[in-house]
Formats: structure tokens, sequence, C-alpha cells
């Protein structure tokens, strides 16, 4: 039997898995345990991109932005990761990492309102 070779977007994935924010494992704890009857992955790669969130059933995307997203680089950056996962057949919701702080309830019902 061989070894399986882990590629590199899968090595920083389970390295970000490690090293998750306190925004990350907040809206983690809401979501793990089959959030909606729906299993949720946290920091996958996909299309190149490591994502925050995806559920697969759902097709769905959610990414927690930090103050360093409001940079104009970041954002160009981002709408074109965005653009790239929209074209893979998935929908990308984002929230700021201060809306997950500040309201999770609010966060968890409009990601909720993406399942109906």
């Amino acid at each position: 039997m061989g070894t399986r070779r882990v590629t590199t977007g899968t090595q920083k994935a389970r390295a970000l898995r490690r090293e998750q924010t306190p925004e990350e494992r907040l809206l983690w704890r809401a979501l793990r345990n089959r959030f909606l009857n729906v299993k949720f992955r946290r920091q996958w790669p996909i299309a190149g991109y490591i994502v925050d969130f995806v559920c697969f059933e759902a097709r769905l995307i959610i990414e927690l932005d930090g103050s360093q997203h409001a940079e104009e680089s970041a954002c160009e950056y981002d709408a074109v990761r965005t653009e790239i996962l929209e074209a893979g057949g998935f929908r990308v919701v984002r929230f700021w990492n201060n809306e997950v702080n500040t309201n999770l309830e609010g966060v968890l019902h409009t990601i909720q309102r993406h399942f109906n």
C-alpha cells in the first residue's frame, strides 16, 4: 500500500484549522454537528483557495473578514476570489469578524436563510 501525497493546500488548511481566529472558533462551534442538518467543513481548499467554511450540500461558502479586508487591495483580491468560487457553483457569504462577536444569532439567521 502506497502513501498518499498531501498537497500544499491541504497542509496549509490543516495549519489554519489549528490556528483559528477567535471568531472562526466561535462560528465553528455553532456550525459543527450538522447545523440545519447539513455538514460544514472548515478551512477547506477549493479552486486554489482555502475557504473558512463550506457546505458542499448547499454549495455555500462562508468567509469571515477582519479589518485587513477593508483595504483596497484586499477588496479587489476578495472580489476576484469570490468570482472564481461562484463560477465553480458556490454562493459566497461574507461576514465581518465584529458581526460574529456582537451578533452571532443574526449571523446564524442569515446563514439559515440561504438554506430556504
